[in-house]
């Protein structure tokens, strides 16, 4: 049984877009919950290219007279072959109503196992009022997206500090986007002091599949991305069914990736030591 959560720090790293598509590479049945306190589903907008109204969601789940598990298969609806989706709140004011959602939701998405359904959730960016904590909290693995640009690193970095410190996550894990551009996922999984889990591949034309509903090209299924992806949902599959880690999605960085061993870019932690050392020096 997996529940798995992904969020960030900061940006538009690509957690909805990912979220979609590891849930369409999962290698078995999977809810996709959509709980981002930001609000306007990013994927009936974006996958079903608003084709489908936004007319049941969480907020309906949270003031059902019904079980939130029934509530829950009610509001549910197709994403493709063996993947259900439940839309997230209409808009961010929605999102207030949900604080008392979450614990009972926690409860039902951890039992599912028993109907032979994993789930993935869109958590949407740490910090916000409303953010689903317990979610993030109870899930059997939590995941901070990240690309590993020196802005986007240093936005994540406390927040991956905090996590490691208070252990508030049962497991935490690093998902990086677009690894080599320009720091490998190695590099930024020992800045942050977080396992990586998952690697996946930089294509803006390809992630537009699962954004925005464009029609796959042709070598889509064999290009780097579609190919990360499948590799991140079996290793991340397997590493919380059986509770232990897997490196499946953990061999050599994706095309463009770069090697800091081999000294031809120095990792981000070497990049803001010398820093540091420049401004003792001017100091």
């Amino acid at each position: 049984m997996a529940v798995i959560a992904l969020c960030s720090a900061s940006g538009s790293p690509g957690v909805t877009t990912t979220a979609v598509g590891l849930a369409i590479a999962w290698p078995r049945p999977v809810l996709l919950i959509e709980a981002d306190p930001v609000g306007g589903s990013a994927i009936l907008a974006g996958w079903f290219q608003g084709a489908r109204d936004h007319d049941a969601g969480l907020l309906d789940v949270a003031f059902a007279a019904e079980p939130v598990a029934a509530a829950l298969d009610r509001v549910a609806i197709p994403l493709r072959d063996g993947v259900r989706f439940v839309p997230g709140v209409r808009s961010h004011l929605e999102a207030r109503e949900l604080g008392g959602l979450w614990g009972p939701l926690a409860d039902v998405l951890a039992g599912l196992d028993a109907a032979g359904q994993d789930v993935i959730v869109d958590a949407g960016r740490l910090g916000m009022a409303d953010s689903p904590r317990l979610l993030l909290e109870r899930a059997d693995l939590t995941l901070l997206v990240t690309r590993t640009d020196l802005p986007a690193l240093a936005a994540v970095r406390s927040y991956a500090d905090l996590v490691v410190r208070t252990r508030a996550w049962k497991q935490a894990g690093l998902l990086v986007i677009g690894p080599g551009r320009p720091y490998s996922g190695r590099g930024a999984a020992k800045l942050l002091g977080l396992p990586l889990v998952g690697k996946i591949a930089h294509s803006a034309k390809d992630a537009e599949t699962y954004h925005q509903g464009v029609r796959p090209r042709a070598r889509f299924p064999k290009g780097a991305f579609a190919r990360s992806l499948h590799a991140t949902a079996g290793a991340l599959h397997q590493r919380t069914s059986l509770g232990t880690p897997s490196t499946t999605a953990l061999s050599a960085e994706p095309d463009g990736a770069t090697d800091v061993a081999q000294g031809r870019v120095p990792g981000p932690g070497a990049i803001w030591a010398t820093a540091a050392d420049r401004r003792q020096e001017q100091a």
